[in-house]
């Protein structure tokens, strides 16, 4: 197993700092926050998404995903179609450029009857997969908002049927959508690219906390990857496949919690206490 984190914890840090970081702190990816606050986002030009590859490869990190804010499921008018397909095939398009594994999506539903919101959805991804497949990118619809659960994910997955298009298992979501972590693992094992971890007091209370000191099921939700073996954390054409945890700590919407880059060294730790003791217990 793999660890990331997410650089929605190091609000515009700078990518030589991010790289620094990871590092020091035993870090193998870096999952990149794609948003014009950002040193990476879709309005990034070519030479430089070349100089941010270089900086990665360089350093031997990966980047492991492009985390866009693209919402597959929502209702839109045809320029707001236009306008999503655009954002969904640059987003690809920067994945491919920058060498990154995956590109996340949000469903983004909101209120609109389920059956509507999964069409739009289904339609969307697999009308981008071909694009994804060509350019050795998977595209992970997260389990987040109106498909917080690996169930409702699924639905669509299931329905797109293809391998350019995949999962993002957010621990939190599916925790507050009321599923257990066993249940979750299960309905998106086919589909799986990587899982986010992080940790909070409560459902009330989400602002982001140190792993291992809140009350997030993480041993569990580790401990149902391992019953069920190793999952398809690569790309599509085969290369650097492996499996990840990446630590998406939610500093950008909670100014006043710690800062992460102190917390990493253990966190990663604790992550790595969880899957020794995970694999005792089931040798």
């Amino acid at each position: 197993m793999r660890f990331a984190f997410s650089t929605l914890g190091v609000p515009g840090m700078p990518v030589a700092e991010v790289l620094r970081l990871a590092t020091d702190t035993g870090y193998q990816g870096v999952e990149l926050r794609a948003h014009p606050e950002e040193p990476v986002h879709l309005g990034t030009g070519t030479r430089e998404r070349a100089t941010v590859r270089g900086q990665f490869a360089d350093a031997g990190i990966d980047i492991l995903a492009v985390a866009g804010y693209a919402k597959v499921a929502a209702a839109l008018d045809a320029a707001g179609e236009a306008a999503l397909a655009h954002e969904l095939n640059g987003l690809v398009l920067l994945a491919a450029d920058l060498g990154a594994l995956f590109v996340r999506v949000f469903p983004g539903g909101g209120d609109r009857p389920a059956e509507a919101a999964e069409a739009d959805a289904v339609r969307r991804l697999a009308a981008l997969a071909p694009l994804a497949a060509e350019r050795g990118v998977r595209v992970l619809l997260e389990t987040h908002d109106s498909h917080r659960t690996g169930a409702a994910a699924a639905r669509v997955l299931g329905a797109v049927g293809h391998d350019g298009i995949g999962a993002l298992w957010d621990v939190l979501h599916s925790w507050l959508g009321g599923e257990r972590p066993a249940d979750t693992q299960t309905a998106l094992a086919p589909y799986l690219g990587y899982v986010q971890v992080k940790d909070v007091a409560s459902a009330e209370d989400t602002t982001p906390l140190p792993l291992g000191t809140g009350a997030l099921p993480l041993a569990a939700a580790l401990a149902a990857l391992g019953r069920t073996g190793r999952y398809g954390g690569g790309r599509t054409d085969g290369r650097a496949s492996g499996d990840w945890l990446c630590w998406e700590y939610e500093k950008r919407w909670h100014p006043g919690a710690a800062e992460l880059p102190a917390l990493l060294a253990a966190g990663r730790a604790h992550l790595q206490h969880l899957l020794d003791t995970t694999a005792s217990t089931t040798a």
